[in-house]
């Protein structure tokens, strides 16, 4: 970059944006990139704090800040991802679709260890919408080393891009109720509607619901039934406490499907079953799915919906985060629930 005396610099290219900030109201361009100094424009650039102006010359060693984040953008972004044209040095990211933002976190952090490098991401696991920023990216300097962004290359070629964005998959959804006292009508059943609730942001497609006592017979052959009938994820409700006569974990275990994990680190919600028969995911929720707002099921969900295979380790992981504050205003998903701060 050329510096030039604002004295001189009439006639002149801007070599980048000059951004204006007014405290507590607004943060936006004043100046774009290859603008022409005008005689009108020294007194706003004065009001700027600023002295002097600088021209972009283009050399073999330094990367354009604009062109940099460009590259940076490029080399991160994954299938569901569209990024902006570069505003004030910056670059955001954007979802193209509805669905989970996958963050390889450990090739982010690599890439910001790198020395002028920006880049700033939503957690992991989290849903987002189409058009919504999901990243941002730049680097600190007007102009880089070009070595610096083929070091960032480096972290991304031939790898797992670090953002993408999986879209949700309409899943057929059947529920299983467990309980005699819901089975005989003595309680009105509450999960039907609280599971379709729950499902469809994703686009869940409801398949139906039976309520059973609580036999395990009863229950493992309802749940082998809506696979057979073409169930892509089933939801087995209530009896999933110690008590000795809650038979559901039992009734799922018997069904032979691989069992990933009964008790997760997560509060409320630590008494969720996970298992997988093929590709059909088994839920075994507890009761207090009713009545707390948010538990291990909203936590889950999502990834479900996109196709994840959860594993273990992922259940384990997620102690870290995984106390819900119980807030008197519940902003979940914008909240560290379930993501690891």
């Amino acid at each position: 970059m050329l510096r030039i005396a604002l004295t001189e610099a009439i006639g002149q290219s801007l070599g980048h944006d000059i951004t204006m900030i007014v405290p507590g109201a607004v943060k936006r361009r004043a100046f774009k990139r290859g603008h022409v100094i005008r005689p009108e424009d020294i007194t706003v650039l004065k009001d700027l704090g600023k002295e002097h102006i600088y021209v972009w010359e283009p050399d073999d060693s330094s990367v354009h800040e604009d062109e940099a984040a460009l590259r940076l953008a490029h080399m991160a972004a994954g299938p569901g991802l569209t990024w902006t044209a570069p505003n004030q040095g910056k670059v955001n990211l954007r979802a193209a679709y509805d669905g989970l933002l996958k963050v390889q976190a450990e090739q982010l952090t690599r890439m910001n260890l790198l020395n002028d490098i920006i880049f700033a991401t939503l957690h992991n696991d989290r849903v987002v919408a189409k058009g919504q920023i999901v990243a941002g990216t730049r680097v600190v300097p007007l102009a880089v080393e070009r070595s610096i962004i083929e070091a960032a290359e480096k972290f991304c070629v031939g790898r797992t891009p670090i953002l993408t964005v999986k879209p949700f998959f309409p899943l057929w959804t059947a529920v299983v109720t467990t309980g005699s006292e819901v089975n005989s009508g003595r309680i009105r059943d509450g999960f039907a509607q609280v599971i379709r609730h729950k499902i469809a942001p994703y686009g869940g497609r409801w398949m139906g619901q039976i309520i059973v006592p609580d036999e395990p017979e009863l229950i493992t052959m309802e749940i082998q039934n809506f696979i057979a009938e073409g169930a892509e994820l089933i939801v087995v409700t209530g009896g999933m406490s110690v008590d000795a006569d809650d038979a559901t974990p039992r009734a799922i275990k018997a069904t032979k499907a691989e069992l990933i994990f009964y008790g997760a680190p997560i509060l409320p919600g630590s008494q969720f079953m996970l298992a997988y028969q093929g590709h059909v995911p088994i839920c075994g929720v507890p009761g207090g799915a009713l009545f707390s707002r948010k538990t291990t099921l909203d936590l889950l969900l999502p990834r479900i919906f996109a196709g994840d295979l959860i594993s273990r380790m992922d259940i384990a992981a997620m102690g870290h985060g995984g106390l819900c504050g119980e807030c008197n205003i519940c902003h979940f998903p914008q909240c560290p629930f379930g993501k690891a701060t």
